[in-house]
């Protein structure tokens, strides 16, 4: 199972597919299947049964994408940048953005 760099909450930008130039917010990351499902991004919809909690119908939600075409937006400049680990001089390790060495959220 790989480690990804991409966290629930970070903010990315999708790279290719239909879905291409999209930005969002990451709602789930799945490292067992490598992929992460962004808000707003790789809408599917649904037919749902009707349920005593929820009603029926066609429902739009947006589905796993793979994690190699999405990358973390720098927070300098909100363009594209890959991601480096750091550690402070307090001992913690952190994340950076490989483009202007900001640290990510």
């Amino acid at each position: 199972m790989a480690k990804l760099k991409i966290k629930k909450g970070d903010t990315v930008v999708v790279l290719t597919g239909r879905d291409k130039g999209k930005s969002g917010s990451v709602l789930r990351a799945l490292p067992t299947a490598n992929k992460v499902v962004v808000q707003g991004v790789n809408i599917a919809k649904r037919h749902t049964r009707q349920s005593p909690s929820s009603q029926g119908g066609i429902v739009e939600k947006e589905m796993p994408i793979h994690v190699s075409n999405v990358s973390h937006i720098d927070p300098k400049d909100n363009k594209p940048t890959r991601v480096g680990f750091k550690i402070l001089k307090d001992g913690t390790k952190t994340r950076i953005a490989r483009r202007s060495g900001e640290v990510i959220g």
